[in-house]
């Protein structure tokens, strides 16, 4: 039988009370013009949370302490990947717009109003999330999918 292998996303949920920050993508190939929470992919030689904090650092500019980490979901989508998503307690540094040939802008949007162009899976995600599910699936069978 031959192995499965999945890439790996670390997606950051920054919280300012009821707000969430989204990036709105462009360049990027995927999703351009659509709201995207601070992603990227984990690296070899890395673990899930040295991952999460590097991405916080490359996108963002901030530096986040790995305890400040908590593993809030994990989605298995079909398109082969698992996606980890991490509520951020908190961190250091000014929050800036550090890759801004991918990201046209940053804003904290509602977290109870999220837009219309948002992309699929972190919608579902934060759904998921605000109804206490820890695991789910993403685009296996939509009516198995929770």
């Amino acid at each position: 039988m031959a192995k499965h292998s999945v890439i790996v996303d670390l997606h950051l949920i920054l919280r300012d009370g009821a707000r969430i920050l989204f990036g709105l993508r462009r360049n990027t190939g995927f999703s351009d013009g659509m709201y995207h929470l601070p992603a990227g992919h984990l690296e070899d030689d890395e673990s899930i949370l040295v991952g999460a904090a590097r991405e916080a650092k490359e996108e963002l500019a901030i530096d986040i302490e790995v305890a400040d980490l908590e593993l809030v979901h994990t989605m298995h989508q079909r398109a082969g990947r698992v996606s980890l998503f991490f509520e951020v307690s908190g961190w250091s540094g000014e929050l800036t717009n550090a890759e801004p040939h991918k990201c046209e802008r940053l804003s904290w949007l509602a977290s109870d109003q999220l837009p219309e162009n948002l992309v699929d899976y972190a919608r579902t995600a934060l759904e998921r999330i605000q109804a206490g599910k820890r695991v789910s699936t993403f685009g296996w069978d939509e009516r198995a999918d929770a």
